[in-house]
């Protein structure tokens, strides 16, 4: 699927929760690859804040995000809400140090940006795709995520604060096009006895029964009611069920889709859209972020092995040992591959099993044995060999030779034990022979060497 932005830029003005200052969002387009960036206004030189989980420095009953001296808080509801509604871009420009509350949900968010109107762009989006499970748990207080392979973004939240008012919740989104009817209106909740304590160190300066859920595991009596509404500048204060104001939920399990809401907001920062079953117990903003900074440790490693062909031992090769020396002219010692796994117009996969009963290692570090890079290369030009032969109907009438070595470089090293998968990929057409080709070299999941190598097949001449 392609990337998305808005159409046209949008506004918001409200107070934030924690700071209760007031301030005006404006949410721009933005191009490609942008992500979504914090812009503040009000600060000299005006920074920018990328939305990155590496750039959390608070995850106090909200998401803060810092770069240098700039700081921007309560994010997760705004994120959630772009994330909900399909967009990939954008630049947010705010003049105040947190994001305005509004309704203690993602529901107004959603609504103008969707009258913004989504724009699709012209580069594929990146995904991190859940390959294998991936798991955060928090020993002390037992929240736990947990990432699973699936197809699609799902995520399912599982809520359980011994309250006899909210009791055990459950919410699921199987697909993010529900978003904005099923969870963007789940506001934020708190329990009076949190309330009570925040207020008292002049905390929630923006909190007001208008934005949140306020719930009551106990009875109040008068007095207390009395004193919570004059610290909330309320009149009086009602309870029903358990409920301040007598607030109607949006859901039955408004609080646990509420929590399902941070767990999408804190997850955009990952950077990347999420293709796996993402299951939250008892999830909060320390243990989604912990969790985050996992998804993105994974997405950097995927991005670093972008490309990386998959070796199945059990697997028949295209063409085994035997097969390749009726190609190549090279011989025991230096015949340095085994297998071809994958062989196509455009590149090549060649394998090599490095063992301890290789004539080098005698003389090449005999106490520590170590693979030599350059016969790294030679492997590599032999593979790469197996792909330009491919292209002429004679191959074992003619020879490769190397023409140039570029950016050769090695990066771990290679010994007895380790399998060799080299990948040769077509950088340019083959043209009266000249063969140019981008080189790497892998063990398990790393990258262990590359180079760019320009070759030539010449027909070979009666002797």
């Amino acid at each position: 699927m392609r990337q998305q932005t808005i159409k046209k830029s949008i506004s918001f003005k409200g107070v934030g929760l924690h700071t209760g200052a007031e301030a005006t969002i404006q949410i721009h387009p933005a191009d490609c690859n942008f992500g979504f960036k914090f812009k503040r206004t009000d600060l000299e030189g005006t920074p920018l804040i990328p939305a990155d989980v590496n750039k959390v420095v608070s995850t106090n009953r909200s998401t803060t995000l810092q770069n240098g001296e700039a700081s921007v808080s309560t994010v997760e509801h705004l994120l959630s809400a772009l994330t909900g509604c399909g967009v990939d871009n954008a630049l947010i420009e705010i003049d105040g140090p947190e994001v305005p509350i509004l309704d203690g949900s993602a529901k107004l968010f959603v609504q103008e940006i969707l009258s913004a109107e989504i724009e699709e762009q012209a580069q594929d989006r990146t995904y991190l795709e859940i390959q294998k499970p991936i798991a955060f748990k928090d020993e002390a207080t037992g929240s736990e995520l947990l990432a699973l392979p699936a197809n699609d973004f799902q995520v399912y939240t599982l809520i359980d604060f011994n309250s006899s008012v909210l009791g055990h919740q459950y919410a699921s989104l199987d697909h993010i096009e529900d978003y904005p009817k099923e969870i963007a209106a789940c506001r934020t909740f708190v329990f009076v006895h949190e309330l009570e304590h925040l207020l008292d160190q002049n905390l929630i300066k923006g909190g007001d029964l208008d934005n949140a859920i306020v719930i009551a595991n106990d009875d109040m009596d008068e007095e207390r009611c009395a004193n919570l509404a004059s610290k909330l500048g309320k009149k009086q204060i009602k309870v029903e069920k358990g409920i301040l104001n007598t607030v109607n939920l949006a859901f039955e399990n408004e609080p646990a889709r509420h929590k399902l809401l941070d767990v999408v907001g804190d997850l955009t920062l990952v950077g990347a859209r999420i293709k796996g079953k993402i299951i939250a117990t008892k999830p909060g903003h320390t243990v989604n972020i912990e969790f985050a900074k996992l998804l993105k440790k994974q997405l950097q490693t995927d991005k670093k092995l972008k490309g990386k062909p998959t070796y199945d031992p059990n697997k028949e090769p295209l063409l085994n040992t035997v097969q390749i020396a009726s190609m190549l002219p090279h011989r025991y010692p230096f015949l340095l591959v085994d297998k071809i796994i994958e062989l196509t117009e455009s590149h090549v996969v060649g394998i090599k099993n490095v063992t301890f009963n290789e004539n080098f290692f005698q003389g090449h570090f005999p106490n520590n044995p170590v693979f030599p890079g350059v016969l790294q290369i030679e492997a590599m030009a032999q593979t790469g060999g197996i792909l330009a032969l491919s292209t002429v109907p004679d191959p074992e009438n003619w020879d490769t030779y190397f023409l140039k070595i570029d950016n050769a470089k090695f990066k771990y090293k290679v010994t007895p034990g380790d399998t060799l998968i080299f990948k040769l990929e077509l950088k340019a057409p083959i043209r009266r022979g000249i063969v140019q080709m981008f080189a790497t070299a892998y063990v398990g999941n790393r990258l262990v060497s590359e180079a760019d190598l320009t070759a030539q097949i010449v027909r070979r001449t009666a002797i």
